[in-house]
């Protein structure tokens, strides 16, 4: 059988991913068993539920498709409104979202995601924070924004929005993650925050545009959430808080776990002091989490006046590892000679090479070498 073009696969990959039933773990199971999203669409029932885990009211789901879901709607209503369709294999996908075994296959976003944001940090917690909670996830959201690094989060209510309303007030760049579709925001009191996010960072979901949020995605999305992130701080969460399944999530992806301590006698430092007693970092103050992320740099100003250190370098993935061992030290390498030594694709190494030069890691000799620093 031949390739789908372009397009074509963006409506199978499309219609997979708008199959009610269909989630991460299916998915892979699915494309595990049939390799391509075109495969599993034109598979019979019988063939479909020879996979684990795809019953007979899904494998009549995902057969009857094409004729009870409308992609080419779908296509419409994000390009009307400025929602862009990420796939997994498009270029502007989030880099770190393909490291976890369960990458979302669609991604849509409003804003922008840039290379800046590979430098990013989770900021997690409950609904119904106290004003204590609410402080450090202000403080520390404003001063890592200001030292450059995206603040990822889930847009909830309590911590969630304190912390990226103190990254757009500090001027940064912030990522919300929803469990409804982008342009139909949950919690509705933030709307108005979401088009913030959007115009200085990125609204993103997995789910629908339209979508209304349902209790199984913010499960799913925490995931997302971690995955974009180098490392999550859980700020005040009761012991059965979506932040603490995020901090799971980011211990699963190999991920750094942050939480910060509260009072002994409140019912939201409980998930904090547990993610502590097992092994997560402890937070004190913004300087806790930039010393783990790598090599100090250079300063820049904290809320109070004084000073915090910048890292520069910060835990690089193999991918990164590899291209950067792959530049020669002294006068540098060729960029063709780093694709052959790396034996990465040309397009891998070439954002590769962006990210560590904007790490200042790297710099570049003419138009096509580079050296380390």
């Amino acid at each position: 059988m031949s390739q789908p073009s372009e397009q074509d696969d963006l409506r199978n990959q499309l219609l997979l991913a708008l199959i009610s039933g269909v989630g991460p773990l299916s998915r892979q199971r699915l494309l595990d068993h049939f390799g391509s999203p075109q495969q599993i669409l034109i598979a019979s029932s019988g063939e479909l539920q020879a996979v684990q885990g795809i019953g007979p009211k899904l494998a009549h789901r995902i057969a009857n498709a094409r004729e009870e879901i409308d992609v080419n709607e779908q296509i419409r209503l994000a390009s009307e409104n400025d929602v862009e369709i990420l796939l997994e294999s498009s270029e502007r996908y989030p880099p770190l979202l393909t490291e976890i075994h369960d990458p979302p296959g669609v991604l849509y976003a409003r804003g922008e995601l840039t290379s800046a944001d590979r430098l990013a940090i989770g900021i997690v917690g409950t609904r119904h924070a106290t004003r204590y909670g609410i402080d450090q996830a202000t403080k520390l959201a404003s001063n890592l924004a200001k030292a450059g690094v995206t603040i990822v989060s889930g847009m909830a209510r309590g911590i969630d929005t304190a912390a990226h309303k103190a990254a757009l007030a500090a001027g940064g760049r912030t990522i919300a993650v929803l469990a409804s579709g982008v342009l139909k925001p949950y919690p509705p009191e933030n709307t108005d925050l979401a088009t913030q996010i959007a115009k200085q960072g990125c609204v993103m979901s997995e789910a629908a545009p339209t979508m209304p949020p349902m209790s199984g995605m913010f499960p799913q999305r925490n995931r997302i959430i971690s995955g974009l992130s180098l490392g999550t701080i859980v700020v005040e969460a009761a012991d059965r808080s979506g932040a603490l399944i995020t901090a799971r999530h980011a211990w699963e992806q190999n991920r750094e776990v942050f939480a910060v301590p509260g009072p002994v006698d409140s019912r939201v430092s409980n998930g904090p002091h547990r993610l502590i007693r097992d092994g997560a970092k402890l937070v004190m103050t913004v300087d806790d989490v930039l010393e783990e992320l790598g090599p100090l740099a250079h300063t820049a100003e904290r809320d109070d006046g004084t000073s915090i250190r910048v890292p520069a370098e910060v835990q690089l993935n193999d991918v990164e590892q590899q291209v950067l061992q792959a530049i020669q030290p002294g006068d540098g390498s060729l960029i063709d000679d780093v694709t052959q030594s790396s034996g990465l694709p040309v397009h891998r190494v070439l954002s590769t090479l962006s990210v560590l030069e904007m790490r200042g890691l790297i710099r570049r000799i003419g138009g096509n070498r580079v050296a380390r620093m």
